[in-house]
């Protein structure tokens, strides 16, 4: 195909889009988010992710600020968060297959108990420890009247969890996505969240991992990707 052809190609693509009312970001009536109906989920921002930890994930440790951001709009306005977490037990049972092994053998990663498995401290509100044995059983940790911690078994923060129960109660329809290494457990999440039809906001500054394909993936499933101040106003206002 020449270049030509293929400039007219997108161009019809473009008008084809337009004629059924959708950006070319994959965003419409359906997606758009509402911000006062909204909840943030974070993903595994966890101590061990940060710089010069054990399961150090490039660009977690500079995610927290705006992480931080986006939190604190949230608590002042009293709306829902929800803090995702991982807890690995020492003998490896519940590991997922990839890290099994390395833990069985003794690799130090989000261990339950351990100081490294704790939320990263910049993103609390106040001291707050993770109760083990409360989270590993399934059960929610409230850490205050709209905010909790979930534990998830495996990537998606949907699988096995009381996530969907939680937020239906609260009568949410928007998540809005930070935290730790996009290609993994966040995208795992957006995409059950979209499953589910609940829309999608994913904060390109307030998350780890994230590429320009990845980024471009998200705008196709009517995933809106924005930064932490945009939110911060949108939630203020």
């Amino acid at each position: 195909m020449s270049g030509l052809t293929k400039k007219r190609v997108h161009l019809m693509l473009g008008v084809m889009l337009e004629i059924h009312g959708m950006e070319k970001n994959g965003m419409n009536k359906y997606t758009e988010p509402n911000f006062k109906s909204s909840a943030v989920i974070t993903i595994d921002t966890q101590r061990d992710t940060l710089d010069g930890q054990p399961l150090e994930i490039p660009g977690t440790s500079a995610a927290l600020s705006n992480i931080k951001m986006i939190l604190d709009a949230y608590r002042q306005k009293g709306m829902p968060i929800v803090h995702i977490v991982r807890i690995y037990k020492k003998d490896g049972s519940n590991v997922d297959l990839c890290r099994k092994e390395a833990v069985e053998n003794g690799a130090e990663m989000l261990i339950e108990g351990s100081t490294g498995c704790e939320l990263a401290s910049d993103i609390l509100q106040d001291n707050v420890s993770l109760d083990p044995n409360l989270l590993l059983s399934g059960n929610m940790q409230k850490i205050s009247n709209r905010e909790v911690i979930i534990y998830k078994p495996r990537w998606g923060a949907f699988y096995k969890t009381p996530l969907e129960s939680h937020l239906k109660t609260l009568g949410v329809d928007t998540l809005i996505f930070a935290g730790c290494n996009f290609p993994n457990c966040p995208r795992t999440s957006i995409y059950e969240a979209s499953e589910r039809d609940f829309k999608v906001v994913l904060v390109e500054d307030a998350i780890s991992g994230l590429y320009p394909k990845g980024k471009q993936e998200m705008l196709n499933i009517g995933v809106q990707v924005t930064n932490a101040e945009t939110v911060k106003k949108a939630i203020i206002a």
